[in-house]
């Protein structure tokens, strides 16, 4: 009877099998990555300029109530604080810059006999609330049908530049505080503005709010302007009003509106639009 042979495999050593699974699962490295090119910068350059007039005035809140910013004269005894030429973004924020420059150049609702309405020492203050005019609230009057709809504020590109100088000029959304019955009118158009006032930068400003501009001239004023004394609330009334807001209570926030407002009335006596020549 004739004998059949039979195979028996090898026995692998764990070291062998180890060794043969790395072998077999090492594939070649990838090549490397080309680096991804660089976004554009945003393009800053100045399409437009405009001015903004300052002033002083003593009286500016004591008059009448009744009456509107749309005054001829709000205040007879003001004192000059100087010029304040801007230089505008148009092609990186075209739609904001063309909402600017109509508030300048409007032979109705505009900037001008309009207050600034909050100075935070050392970083920026703020124009161009908009509520009913009243002279004592210190807002812009009238909502803004007529202007259209900001679409840069949709677009992630009209946030790229940065509050790193003083002289700054930018579209207020994280800092504005115009009220939430004017905000939630379906008409509603923001028109709020900051300039930085140094001397160093407002990082906490970025990716928050619209940078369309710079200061070219007047940064003078600008300082000035900082360094109007403002209401600062005690740290008893601030913690009071911490407690009050906790409980839910309105007047909390209504309180808050008051501080590092001007105790001197500082207004735009004055504003519209510079050719280049």
């Amino acid at each position: 009877m004739a004998s059949s042979s039979i195979f028996i495999p090898p026995i692998l050593s764990r070291r062998n099998l180890l060794l043969s699974t790395t072998i077999t699962t090492v594939s070649p490295p990838p090549p490397p990555q080309q680096p991804q090119p660089k976004p554009p910068s945003p393009d800053i350059t100045i399409t437009d300029r405009v001015f903004l007039d300052f002033s002083l005035c003593p009286t500016y809140f004591r008059s009448d109530p009744s009456a509107t910013l749309s005054s001829t004269t709000p205040c007879s005894d003001s004192t000059p604080l100087g010029r304040v030429v801007l230089g505008l973004y148009g092609r990186h924020v075209p739609n904001t810059v063309s909402t600017f420059k109509r508030m300048c150049t409007s032979s109705s609702t505009s900037y001008k006999n309009t207050p600034v309405h909050k100075i935070f020492p050392g970083q920026y203050f703020l124009a161009g609330r908009q509520g009913g005019g009243r002279r004592d609230t210190a807002e812009v009057g009238f909502l803004l049908r007529d202007l259209p709809r900001n679409t840069d504020v949709v677009n992630s590109k009209s946030f790229l530049l940065p509050h790193s100088r003083a002289g700054v000029v930018s579209l207020c959304l994280s800092e504005n505080d115009d009220d939430d019955e004017t905000r939630l009118d379906p008409d509603y158009r923001n028109v709020e503005f900051l300039i930085t006032t140094g001397p160093g930068p407002s990082p906490q400003l970025d990716g928050g709010n619209i940078v369309f501009g710079t200061v070219l001239e007047g940064l003078d004023v600008v300082t000035s302007i900082s360094s109007i004394p403002t209401y600062k609330p005690s740290e008893n009334i601030k913690q009071f009003n911490d407690f009050a807001e906790f409980l839910g209570d309105e007047r909390a926030q209504n309180a808050r509106s008051l501080w590092n407002r001007p105790l001197k009335t500082v207004y735009i006596s004055g504003c519209g639009e510079l050719k280049f020549e």
